[in-house]
C-alpha cells in the first residue's frame, strides 16, 4: 500500500480566472506552485485563465519526491495543460527554472502550445554536475533559495541525490531536442544567477528552432525571480509576448 502524504500548506496547485487565453505556469525543482503564485495572480486580473500544478513528489514530503522521476514531473505539467485545454483556445506555458526545462521537453515531443516563456530555464546546474552520483550521499543539503529580495519560498531542506541525477538526465535530453522546437519563445533570465548560470539562456536562444524568439535580462533578480524584485517586469513581458501571440493565433 502507497503511502498518501498531505501536501504542505500553500503548496497546492491554483487555478485563476476564466479567460479563452490559458497560461500554464511550473515552477522548478524542489519548488512549489507557491514560488510562481503572485505572478499567476497578476495574470488572471487580466482576464486569463491560469493554472499552476504541483509536481509530483513536490510540496509534500522528501520521501515522495525520491520516488518520482523526471516523467513524472513531465506528466504533471501535461496533466496541467489538460486542466486548461478544455477550456481555453491557446495556451501558453510559463515555466521557471526546471519549469522551463520541463515545457521544453514537452514542446519538443509536440504538446499543442501557443508559446513558450521561460525564466532561467536550467539547462545546466553546476553545482549538481560536480557530484559523482556514486558515491555522494542519499541526500543533498538544499541551499537558501537563491533571491535577491527578502522572500519566502517553500522547499525540501534536502534533496535526493537520485532527483538532482533525474533532473540532469531531463536536461541532457532536453538540450538535445531544442532545434526541433519552432512556437514563439520568449526567453527572460537574471544577469546574476547562482544556480543557472545566465548563459543557459544565451545557448537556448542561439539554439532553439523557434524564428519568432526573443531574449529579456532581468537586472534585479537572483535565481528564483518570480519571487524578487522583477516579478512586475516578468508580468508585463509576458503579457506583451501573450497578447502578441494569442491575437496571431486567433487571426490565423
Amino acid at each position: 500500500m502507497s503511502m498518501v502524504y498531505p501536501v504542505i500548506p500553500g503548496a497546492e496547485a491554483f487555478s485563476l480566472g476564466r479567460g479563452s487565453v490559458g497560461i500554464l505556469l511550473c515552477h522548478g525543482f524542489n519548488a512549489t506552485p507557491q514560488s510562481v503564485r503572485a505572478v499567476g495572480e497578476q495574470f488572471a486580473e487580466q482576464g486569463f485563465s491560469v493554472y499552476a500544478p504541483r509536481l509530483h513528489g513536490h510540496g509534500t514530503d522528501v520521501l515522495e519526491f525520491e520516488a518520482t522521476t523526471a516523467d513524472d514531473w513531465k506528466q504533471s505539467l501535461r496533466d496541467g495543460f489538460e486542466q486548461l485545454a478544455g477550456r481555453c483556445e491557446s495556451i501558453f506555458i510559463v515555466g521557471q527554472s526546471m519549469g522551463a526545462t520541463l515545457a521544453l521537453s514537452l514542446a519538443a515531443e509536440g504538446l499543442p502550445i501557443a508559446g513558450i516563456i521561460t525564466i532561467n530555464a536550467a539547462l545546466s546546474v553546476p553545482a549538481y554536475e560536480a557530484l559523482s552520483f556514486t558515491d555522494c550521499p542519499v541526500y543533498l543539503p538544499e541551499s537558501t533559495p537563491d533571491i535577491k529580495q527578502t522572500a519566502f519560498e517553500i522547499i525540501y531542506d534536502l534533496v535526493p541525490a537520485v532527483c538532482a541525477s533525474e533532473l540532469l538526465r531531463l536536461i541532457d535530453d532536453t538540450r538535445l531536442h531544442l532545434a526541433t522546437i519552432q512556437i514563439p519563445t520568449l526567453i527572460l533570465y537574471s544577469a546574476e544567477d547562482h544556480v543557472v548560470p545566465p548563459a543557459c539562456s544565451d545557448y537556448l536562444y542561439r539554439t532553439i528552432g523557434a524564428t519568432d524568439k526573443r531574449s529579456y535580462c532581468l537586472l534585479d533578480s537572483y535565481h528564483v525571480a518570480t519571487l524578487d524584485h522583477d516579478q512586475k517586469t516578468i508580468v508585463r513581458e509576458t503579457l506583451q509576448f501573450i497578447e502578441q501571440f494569442s491575437r496571431l493565433t486567433r487571426t490565423g
